[in-house]
């Protein structure tokens, strides 16, 4: 059987034009890039924690080091000036911000003060996220996110924040990927704090939710003119084939999980009743007290789209081997769905990254179609795609140039396939290309290399990649350059 397969972007002859209001920025996050994480008052982390597990992260690699980017981030704002960068997107580390949780601590919101001030003097947008995925231990040993008061701390952690990050930056968002949080980190154990429980994966998902809501009701009141959201990662789940009623549900129920688990809370106050179904027919739920929804259904301005592939799902394992996105570190894993039992993804045939993840452009444009009319048009929301980027294994030529032809192409078809959903009337206003530069990779440690510049970890020495120049052309033409051939 052939997975069901759809069209691809479309393709030009000459250069497409991105419109003026579009912007064009990179991200990074705190813990892959900072370094010093024991310095200034800063303490461990969920992360500093699960990188002292063995087997727990490749090569046994941790972010105490990273990018040093905690004492060069002078010069890495220098570069992103130099590519000309419009927006850089970054996360606060909780860790540093409320080394215990509960008690700001001076020099960390310090850091962030310079940052930003060297940003906005290099005419460069700062675009905040308060929560990737860095967690204070203090906080973990408390509970961590299935508890209850996590929410409540996280809503501290935001004001905080704001009374020092307030009168310079607009753009707030509030959690980065809420799904890897809950069920990488408290279901697969993949990710920190390395938790294998159904349940709790459940509790965590919601609480991170009423956290967003919770700071983003903070905010609002600190700050009306604020632009407030949160960042999803979904996904495109296809059936395998579409005529089959199980196919179609194995590709229901990862929308279900993946998706509409955060997205109908969000934008409808509710749980979808078809995921609550699905859970309780295996002894599970979500801990959902009153006025909880209400809270996490809290107006917002943008919602970010984390987009690097879709999957076919079937029923029924694939003949050849499956794809993994799963880390090959030494730890055992589970599925990170709750509910995913009898749910395989089967390979395309489609190109691969070096994650093993399928290049699919044209299911960015489905999705971003789908997300404007079923529930940001409907709310005023603006989108963004706030993470987009791919893995290939570069390789240095003797002068230290890195001609990285796969993710330049990558990074083209994408910026197509957001403007084929322009095309069709979406409202998206910006694209942040995952990462600035290469980093730590969470449980890939530093074996997977996404970066526009690369980083030699032994020298710190930053090098612009040929997709860095592409971009930086990019930016500098307003304009996609004509398909290839």
């Amino acid at each position: 059987m052939t997975p069901h397969t759809t069209a691809s972007v479309s393709t030009h002859a000459s250069p497409r034009p991105i419109p003026a209001d579009f912007r064009l920025g990179v991200a990074t996050a705190a813990y892959q890039i900072e370094g010093a994480t024991h310095r200034d008052g800063r303490v461990d982390s969920i992360w500093d924690a699960f990188c002292r597990i063995p087997g727990a992260v490749v090569g046994g690699d941790s972010g105490e080091r990273a990018c040093e980017h905690y004492d060069r981030y002078r010069d890495d704002v220098a570069l992103m000036s130099d590519l000309g960068v419009q927006v850089y997107r970054f996360s606060t580390s909780w860790a540093r911000v409320q080394p215990d949780g509960r008690t700001a601590n001076a020099q960390g919101l310090d850091f962030y003060r310079r940052l930003v001030d060297e940003l906005l003097e290099h005419g460069i947008t700062p675009w905040l996220t308060l929560y990737h995925w860095d967690l204070p231990q203090a906080l973990q040993d408390a509970g961590g996110w299935p508890a209850r008061d996590t929410a409540l701390r996280f809503a501290d952690y935001a004001a905080d924040v704001h009374s020092a990050l307030g009168d310079r930056l607009t753009n707030w968002t509030t959690l980065n990927e809420p799904w890897c949080s809950a069920f990488l980190g408290y279901l697969s154990g993949e990710h920190a704090p390395g938790i294998q429980n159904p349940q709790a994966s459940l509790d965590a998902a919601h609480h991170l939710l009423l956290g967003h809501g919770l700071a983003t009701q903070r905010l609002r009141e600190l700050g009306p003119e604020l632009s407030l959201g949160i960042t999803l990662n979904m996904t495109v789940p296809d059936p395998v084939d579409p005529s089959d009623a199980a196919d179609v549900d194995a590709a229901r129920r990862i929308d279900a999980q993946h998706n509409r688990l955060f997205l109908d809370p969000i934008f409808r106050g509710v749980y979808p009743a078809d995921l609550l179904a699905d859970l309780d027919a295996r002894g599970l739920h979500l801990p959902v007290l009153d006025g909880d929804l209400a809270a996490i259904a809290t107006p917002i301005d943008a919602l970010g789209i984390n987009y690097y592939h879709g999957e076919a799902v079937s029923a029924r394992p694939p003949a050849d081997a499956p794809l993994s996105s799963a880390a090959p570190s030494e730890r055992p894993k589970l599925s990170p769905f709750p509910a995913g039992e009898g749910i395989h993804a089967h390979p395309r045939g489609l190109p691969l990254t070096a994650m093993d993840w399928e290049v699919q452009p044209e299911g960015l444009t489905r999705l971003l179609v789908r997300i404007d009319e079923e529930y940001a048009r409907p709310a005023g929301v603006t989108l963004y795609v706030t993470e987009n980027g791919a893995a290939y294994t570069d390789v240095v030529a003797a002068d230290g140039s890195v001609d990285d032809a796969d993710r330049a192409e990558f990074l083209r078809l994408h910026l197509d396939a957001i403007l084929d959903a322009i095309d069709q009337g979406v409202n998206v206003k910006g694209y942040f290309y995952w990462s600035l530069m290469d980093n730590f990779e969470w449980a890939w440690g530093y074996d997977k290399r996404f970066g526009l510049v690369r980083v030699d970890y032994d020298s710190q020495v930053r090098t612009v990649k040929a997709s860095g120049r592409l971009y930086q052309s990019i930016i500098a033409a307003r304009s996609v350059p004509p398909t290839a051939g």
